[in-house]
């Protein structure tokens, strides 16, 4: 088990979950400077505690000892095979699930490769009641900016298109959990777990 990872997964989830440290550690009956140890990379749970801790935070145990999810698990059905395409000429959006030829301004299109955010690259995500708010220091301007945003739930994807020179905020309804993809004309496409 990695300390660090496991620690960081702990934290994501518990403020998914808007549970402070101190309702998380009265949950499973710890203190909560033992939670916020096991947050900062510490510490870890005791192996006894795994079980009503991934209750509690609504994972299986195995991804606590990982310290991450795994791709599959978020979403369900033909949304964990979604892929998305931009038009290098216009910036048209497309999206499928499944094996799809995709044409733009007379090219074929290929699909976007998906890369896991790194701490550098997410956005940062509040739970604000029943809606997510999203924002990002990413640049706006008209030669690098976040294009689009895709949230795909087991059952739907909402896309949300961006323009350059705006700032970045954007609210989703908050479900339980999906991945979040966004792209950037500089970076490229990028993903995250919510």
């Amino acid at each position: 088990m990695d300390c660090g990872k496991t620690g960081g997964l702990i934290r994501h989830l518990r403020q998914a979950k808007q549970l402070t440290q101190a309702r998380l550690a009265q949950a499973i009956g710890v203190s909560p400077k033992t939670v916020s140890k096991w947050e900062t990379g510490g510490g870890a749970p005791d192996v006894s505690l795994l079980p009503v801790l991934a209750r509690v935070l609504e994972i299986e145990t195995d991804c606590l000892l990982a310290g991450e999810l795994p791709d599959n698990s978020q979403v369900p059905g033909n949304m964990k095979h979604i892929r998305f395409f931009v038009c290098p000429h216009c910036g048209s959006i497309s999206s499928s699930t499944g094996n799809t030829q995709v044409s733009c301004c007379g090219k074929p299109l290929a699909p976007l490769p998906a890369q896991k955010a790194d701490e550098a690259h997410r956005l940062a995500v509040q739970a604000v009641e029943d809606e997510w708010y999203l924002t990002s220091d990413h640049p706006m301007t008209k030669d690098c900016y976040l294009s689009f945003t895709a949230f795909a739930t087991g059952e739907s994807v909402q896309l949300t298109k961006h323009y350059p020179e705006w700032d970045f905020q954007l609210r989703l309804p908050r479900h339980r959990h999906g991945i979040l993809y966004w792209y950037s004309t500089r970076d490229g496409l990028f993903c995250q777990y919510l």
